[in-house]
């Protein structure tokens, strides 16, 4: 009896255990072939928390740099787009069609796309045809709807909209944060503000070579380093004639534990205003720099930025300006040079323009040394940017 009792048991476990097994395959193969009907949705994302920089798209519409990376490592298209869907794909080699409408900052597309493999979800940059110029002229932030159409296999998965906001062409990105805490540091956007391409620069050389501080800019060709700083101080001078004023203007509208950015004047906003603030003085300046190929370089501290240059051609030997000083004097409270004789007393305008010239350089010389431990340490905050041909490969100068 007990034998009996002992196989019927051994017998219905055996059963229990087929039946689950059987349960179980029939449950993965409906799923893997469609027996279960299959969930499809999209939605409408970015990188920078719904926000669009003009500076960021310009600055790397003509090269092959990719500042802002993709979260997820499995994407199709061109990332710098900025605007993207996610979705999950069906079948392996399912084909999805993206449409998005026009805005006033660009077109409509339509973008086409093979999702290899199955049940994947995929992050997916349509094509975006910008309107360069009027991303170029958006001088505060502006709301746009953007509305995506999305077919996957032929099938309508209907339209969503988000609300982006697309920045003014002075908001520099300085960085922004992925996963709650992985910040990402994009100061080299900063190099999009130095424009040595800028149409009125040949005027400041000219009025710079009728100081007569210097009969040309040499650049390096010299190889005197006393020759270089000459060429810098003209600068120099020649921005003091034009009565630069600092002014500290650097915030902007935005506020977002997401993404973080400067306010910065481009080269034909500070030549209209002759205001500049640290950040502001300091592209400048880079800008006069690279049209007379001297190699200059952004340095940034924790709430503070200055230029610097080299002043050999092996760019070994370094000088620093503090740009905010320009404006310490009205050089108009001083004798011109060319009715200065020797019966009057007192200081000439070239006198007291070199006078903030030289305590310019050594204010932000002691700066650098200062801070030269975490200015090259990569930490938050801190920048050592040279504008330097590698750097104009991925970053090229925005104009207005």
């Amino acid at each position: 009896m007990g034998y009996f009792m002992n196989v019927d048991t051994k017998s219905s476990r055996w059963r229990i255990a087929v039946i689950f097994a059987v349960t179980l395959i029939i449950i993965i193969c409906s799923f893997w072939f469609n027996i279960v009907p299959f969930r499809t949705d999209f939605e409408i994302t970015d990188e920078l928390g719904g926000n669009i920089f003009p500076s960021c798209i310009l600055s790397v519409a003509t090269t092959d740099a990719q500042v802002i990376v993709p979260v997820d490592s499995l994407y199709l298209g061109n990332p710098k787009s900025c605007i993207a869907i996610k979705m999950r794909s069906g079948k392996a080699y399912s084909r999805v069609r993206i449409e998005v409408g026009e805005t006033p900052f660009f077109s409509r597309s339509v973008s086409e796309f093979v999702l290899v493999k199955p049940r994947t979800e995929y992050t997916i940059y349509p094509d975006i045809i910008w309107n360069y110029e009027a991303l170029k002229n958006n001088s505060q932030a502006e709301p746009i709807s953007v509305a995506v159409n999305t077919e996957l296999n032929g099938k309508d998965l209907g339209q969503r909209v988000r609300t982006f906001s697309v920045r003014s062409i002075n908001e520099c990105l300085l960085g922004y944060v992925t996963t709650g805490t992985t910040f990402h540091d994009t100061g080299i956007f900063f190099a999009a503000y130095v424009n040595e391409d800028n149409p009125m620069i040949d005027k400041l050389l000219r009025e710079a070579l009728n100081t007569r501080i210097v009969n040309r800019f040499l650049g390096y060709q010299s190889g005197k380093p006393d020759i270089v700083d000459k060429q810098v101080y003209a600068l120099w001078n020649v921005l003091q004639k034009r009565k630069f004023r600092y002014s500290s203007v650097s915030n902007t509208s935005l506020s977002s534990n997401v993404v973080y950015s400067q306010r910065v004047r481009t080269f034909d906003d500070a030549l209209e205003s002759s205001q500049i603030n640290c950040v502001d003085g300091s592209v400048l300046f880079a800008s006069l720099l690279r049209a007379i190929n001297i190699e200059p370089i952004l340095v940034r501290t924790p709430g503070h930025m200055f230029v610097g240059y080299y002043i050999d051609k092996v760019h070994k030997k370094m000088n620093f300006l503090e740009t905010t000083m320009i404006g310490d004097v009205d050089l108009d409270d001083f004798f011109p040079d060319e009715k200065l004789d020797s019966t009057m007393v007192g200081k000439s305008q070239n006198q007291m323009s070199r006078i903030t010239f030289e305590k310019s350089k050594e204010y932000a010389n002691n700066k650098y040394n200062q801070n030269e431990k975490g200015i090259h340490s990569g930490k938050l905050n801190y920048m050592f940017l040279e504008i330097s041909k590698e750097v104009r490969r991925n970053i090229q100068p925005i104009g207005k």
